[in-house]
């Protein structure tokens, strides 16, 4: 089977800079075996050793990664308080907390989310409703956040992914829906890195590279990488 991943025109009219790297993962076997918490306990604590990189003004907002995409979240509509899932694990790192395993796919997003200091995520592709598009929400799209049992719909004009049920991600990588997360159930996935400027898109080919280092070593696999621009805004993703 297939699916398409497209970036609306909404999201390079405000982005025009803007890339998405995408790696493409089939037949994986994402169950949490407790014998291998040590290595995915040790590739998130060196990672947040690397993240110390992006985090030299004490200020914290100052510091580049984060006052780049709090300035990208200012340019559409969000909920307030929202904030990228980038500067919310360097927010963890600046206060001293570690990091414990999750499941495999997502600890090993994190710790490249870490170390190069890009926003990462993930979707279950058998989960989701359709093509995954990331673009501007007409508003009301249904959307039910991590730990929660109430809806919160996405607001008209802000940038979200969605399929054709509803919200997959809001405000960007602020926030994930339960609807299609990665669990220890997920088989195939689509892992996401965004990035909004000529540096980040950088970082970001160095990180999809190393992410499907990680994955195809762990899972033993061979993980698909593609890239979206302005130019070459789609790209089909199998499983």
């Amino acid at each position: 089977m297939e699916k398409q991943v497209i970036i609306d025109k909404e999201f390079w009219d405000l982005f025009p800079d803007g890339q998405i790297n995408i790696l493409t993962l089939n037949k994986i076997d994402n169950t949490v075996d407790e014998k291998d918490d040590p290595y995915f306990a040790g590739l998130l604590k060196d990672a947040s050793k690397e993240s110390h990189e992006f985090l030299q003004n004490d200020t914290f907002r100052l510091n580049p990664v984060v006052d780049e995409w709090r300035e990208a979240l200012r340019k559409f509509k969000t909920k307030k308080g929202a904030r990228s899932s980038i500067e919310a694990l360097l927010k963890r790192v600046d206060q001293g907390k570690e990091f414990s395993p999750i499941n495999p796919l997502v600890d090993i997003y994190n710790s490249i989310s870490l170390e190069f200091a890009v926003p990462c995520g993930g979707e279950d592709l058998e989960k989701m409703d359709g093509d995954l598009h990331l673009g501007m929400a007409k508003g009301g799209e249904s959307f039910k956040p991590l730990g929660a049992d109430e809806d919160s719909p996405a607001l008209e004009g802000e940038i979200i992914y969605y399929d054709n049920t509803g919200a997959i991600c809001r405000c960007l990588n602020w926030r994930e829906a339960q609807r299609t997360m990665l669990t220890e159930d997920t088989k195939n996935a689509v892992m996401v890195i965004e990035s909004i400027n000529a540096t980040q898109a950088k970082r970001a080919d160095e990180a999809i590279k190393k992410l499907k280092e990680l994955t195809d070593g762990y899972f033993k696999i061979d993980g698909k990488i593609q890239k979206l621009s302005a130019e070459s805004p789609s790209a089909t993703v199998e499983y």
